[in-house]
């Protein structure tokens, strides 16, 4: 099975340019996540399928978060044919914005070109007012003063979203994951499972997935009774323990403790619980073999049409349509290894032929 689509001609290919805008301090663990699907893809599939260009304001050499000098191909005026810009952000964002960059971004989305953000490079989009009524996702360290900042965004906690022209996700590996999600729409699942395969990558998350952010860092650390309760409920997944019993671990009354829930989590205990228990529930999914029924069991679901009823409200896709999709995604892997293999062979027949 080719890895790329079979109409696809390379006349008819067009390689997609891809510029990377460096802020100081960036996270250098995100900006490789984002170029090493790109490389994979054009190496497995023989074609020059993306291009990138590395840049900063003003084409000077920028120093990583991790304290790497980098140095840039150019400066952001001297490029203007990208088909997507991604802004690549780090530590201390705020600090790095001028109005320079923030007039080359609006300029380059009146030019309708992609614009996006990798870990917290979306804060510069959202501050040139380039993510108003888009849904979009920043690193979790920043979510809660972008909402604040920012209310006329949809702000997430997913890993990754890709809302029209717009994409944006959070730190550390996520990129890896929006990318392949990206070359995915464009040249077929196929090619996504062999560059998974290429980096171990166990399985693509999908914009389904959220971030995990600490507890602490939501609630404030003198929550120390909210973080206690959810650390029982994260312990007590397959025996799942009632409202009271939690209340009572804590010593509060069942309405203090609902309070706790509704102020610092904007949900109720039982919502919360039920979600750290689906959360769990998909990881089973997609990284065992155990069964639905054995799944369901496992994250305290009394049977399988309540789990797959609830699974298929929060996911919006039943359990057993997710786990019919991984056996799919397998089956190309399986492919791509024949097609690889394939042709190796004939690669090395002719290099015997010709000596």
């Amino acid at each position: 099975m080719p890895l790329v689509p079979s109409t696809s001609s390379q006349a008819q290919i067009k390689c997609k340019h891809i510029g990377f805008l460096l802020q100081p301090n960036f996270t250098m663990l995100a900006l490789s996540s984002a170029i090493a699907p790109l490389r994979m893809a054009n190496q497995l599939s023989g074609e020059q399928l993306y291009r990138w260009t590395i840049l900063s304001e003003d084409g000077g050499v920028v120093t990583a978060s991790d304290g790497l000098k980098i140095e840039v191909d150019s400066c952001i005026n001297n490029y203007v044919e990208f088909d997507t810009v991604l802004v690549c952000g780090g530590v201390d964002i705020k600090g790095t914005v001028t109005r320079k960059v923030l007039s080359w971004l609006t300029h380059l989305s009146r030019c309708n070109i992609v614009l996006g953000g990798i870990c917290t490079g979306s804060y510069l989009l959202a501050k040139a007012g380039l993510l108003n009524g888009y849904q979009s996702t920043i690193h979790w360290e920043l979510l809660a003063s972008c909402q604040e900042e920012f209310p006329l965004i949809k702000s997430s906690n997913q890993l990754f979203i890709l809302d029209r022209n717009r994409m944006t996700c959070s730190g550390g590996t996520a990129p890896i994951d929006m990318m392949l999600q990206v070359i995915s729409k464009e040249y077929g699942k196929a090619l996504t499972t062999a560059i998974s395969d290429m980096f171990s990558h166990e399985h693509i998350r999908d914009e389904n997935d959220q971030q995990r952010i600490p507890l602490q860092h939501i609630v404030g650390a003198t929550q120390s009774k909210l973080q206690d309760v959810v650390a029982l409920m994260e312990a007590n997944i397959e025996e799942i323990l009632c409202l009271d019993e939690l209340a009572s671990f804590v010593d509060l009354s069942r309405r203090q403790l609902e309070r706790l829930f509704q102020k610092y989590l904007n949900c109720s205990p039982h919502r919360y619980y039920l979600q750290l228990r689906l959360g769990k529930a998909r990881q089973l999914l997609k990284q065992t073999n155990m069964s639905i029924i054995e799944i369901a069991i496992a994250c305290g679901f009394v049977s399988t049409p309540h789990f797959s009823k609830c699974y298929r409200n929060s996911f919006s896709i039943p359990p057993r349509d997710e786990r019919n999709v991984l056996a799919k995604n397998k089956q190309f892997a399986s492919s791509k290894e024949s097609s690889l293999g394939s042709v190796k062979v004939q690669h090395q027949h002719q290099h015997q032929q010709h000596h």
